[in-house]
């Protein structure tokens, strides 16, 4: 189940904010913590237990970034990790990674703790941890963010990494920058994403983006503290298939109105260049009359249904994923908002995905 998250990061704000924070993100059906001990006094860890005990009230899932140097300050060894259990964590991050045996080493702990690695760096290092028998059940993959602007991964690289953890049926997670939200663990913050290319992106939009891959299965704000409205926006997204957000024009027919919205869509899958085609409505409503309208040359987001006037294709709708030509027998009926524009071109051949109205 495709979960999401949120960032806390004690002595960056008062107990009673992160508190309220954490309840009001357990109230929106969040079930992920991100914390950060990297950045932490470890000599005064009584906010980071109010924490771990605020989550338990709604079964949140908190998990520590942590390095070999917060072992040594608590002086934890990979043999005993009592001291994070302690602490009321569910898991721990590795920022920095040990050599894989140790790693497998600390997924046998007697805490049921995950052992979170780091996803970013596309070597062969979980695939060394494994060769050394750990609990598999206990390894959890988890991106990178990045605070400075132009240092987030390629999305190309992030695909590849990803693959590399989702292929061997190992949980991944991956984070999404905050408009509202003004901090994170270091002094640097120039938003706070996985991906660079998402870094100006709505919120929404570089969740539906991360989910859409089918390669994420958490997505985690990365920092505080995100807004009351980005929280519902985001509890109300479908995180199994994606939906479009689409403003219709006022003057189409209830047919046009009911196959965008209320009928299922799927890309086909000899895919085109110039737009994504969803065809079983021309199957559905091919007795009916669909009169051309808005005919005027098509931009890419443009949703279109074609006309009668292109016989067998009638009734079937597309997406433009470039600027194109009208021949005068393709209605523009709407547009997806520009927002989401960017997701068109992460769509699969045979993908489903929906609309919904602004």
């Amino acid at each position: 189940m495709r979960r999401l998250g949120i960032s806390v990061y004690p002595g960056h704000a008062t107990i009673d904010e992160n508190l309220a924070y954490i309840d009001l993100a357990g109230q929106y059906g969040f079930s992920r913590i991100f914390t950060c001990l990297l950045s932490a006094d470890t000599s005064n860890l009584e906010d980071f237990k109010k924490v771990s005990d605020k989550a338990k009230q709604y079964n949140m899932e908190i998990i520590a970034d942590v390095s070999p140097e917060v072992f040594e300050n608590l002086g934890v060894s990979i043999h005993d990790l009592k001291a994070f259990s302690d602490l009321g964590l569910d898991g721990i991050r590795l920022d920095l990674g040990f050599s894989g045996n140790e790693e497998s080493i600390m997924s046998c702990n007697p805490y049921g703790l995950k052992i979170e690695l780091n996803m970013s760096n596309g070597t062969k290092y979980l695939e060394n941890i494994l060769s050394y028998q750990p609990v598999k059940e206990n390894i959890y993959g988890c991106h990178n963010f990045y605070p400075h602007r132009y240092t987030g991964l390629a999305y190309d690289h992030f695909m590849m990494c990803s693959e590399q953890f989702k292929s061997l049926g190992i949980n991944t997670a991956a984070f999404v920058n905050s408009h509202h939200a003004h901090f994170g663990p270091w002094p640097v913050d120039e938003g706070l994403c996985t991906i660079e290319e998402h870094r100006d992106l709505d919120i929404v939009t570089q969740a539906k983006a991360l989910f859409n891959t089918g390669l994420i299965d958490d997505v985690i704000i990365a920092n505080c503290f995100a807004s009351e409205d980005e929280l519902k926006a985001l509890s109300e997204m479908n995180k199994e298939v994606l939906e479009l957000r689409v403003e219709l024009f006022d003057d189409i027919s209830a047919i046009e109105r009911t196959i965008v919205l209320d009928e299922p869509h799927f890309n086909r899958g000899d895919v085109s260049a110039y737009m994504i085609r969803s065809t079983q409505s021309r199957v559905k409503y091919k007795n009916e009359e669909f009169t051309p309208k808005h005919t005027d040359n098509i931009t890419k987001g443009d949703v279109l249904i074609d006309s009668s006037l292109y016989k067998r294709y009638a009734g079937e709708l597309q997406i433009a994923l470039n600027d194109m030509k009208n021949t005068g027998k393709t209605s523009r009926i709407g547009r997806v908002i520009e927002e989401e524009i960017y997701l068109l071109d992460t769509i699969r051949p045979w993908q489903k995905f929906k609309f919904t109205s602004k």
